[in-house]
């Protein structure tokens, strides 16, 4: 599997349409609706650098919702959608959003670079140093510029990445 992270700010009728999903199978379906339209000023790609980019932001861990709110929601925050393992989906309310962009927004590119070399990261796939870093800030800008477009619509975000 490619493991390349995309996060998608919702409409309010595929937000409502997701949260009444009720199974994985359903989840995955609408994912893979809203994937399939791709529709550009809503869609923000992260790559492989959602696993740098996440523990970065938390407490350096690898797992879902840690660390302390909202940067802890930017990336596998919120509210995990999807139980299988081939596959992760999570949600994060429009509240939330605002808040996480507000966050994102004190985040700079020294700020990750100084996370990045006090980390462990413990089971990490990535072949860390510098241009793994590079790679990862490069990801910043977007970033912090999806998270706002889609806190200014009021829109719900979802993270997808395939294992």
């Amino acid at each position: 599997m490619a493991c390349r992270g995309v996060l998608f700010a919702l409409t309010e009728a595929e937000r409502a349409r997701l949260l009444a999903c009720g199974g994985d199978e359903g989840v995955l379906a609408l994912v893979g609706e809203v994937e399939e339209a791709w529709d550009e000023p809503w869609v923000c790609e992260v790559d492989k650098a959602w696993d740098a980019l996440h523990r970065c932001l938390t407490d350096g861990r690898l797992e879902f919702g840690n660390g302390e709110f909202p940067l802890s929601h930017v990336i596998l925050g919120g509210r995990p959608l999807y139980d299988g393992e081939d596959y992760v989906v999570c949600y994060v309310d429009p509240g939330e959003v605002r808040a996480v962009a507000a966050a994102l927004e004190q985040v700079d590119e020294g700020r990750l670079r100084k996370r990045y070399a006090e980390l462990d990261f413990e089971d990490y796939e990535g072949a860390r140093g510098e241009e793994d870093l590079g790679y990862t800030v490069g990801f910043l800008p977007e970033l912090q510029e999806f998270y706002r477009r889609a806190a200014e619509d009021g829109r719900a975000v979802v993270f997808t990445v395939d294992q």
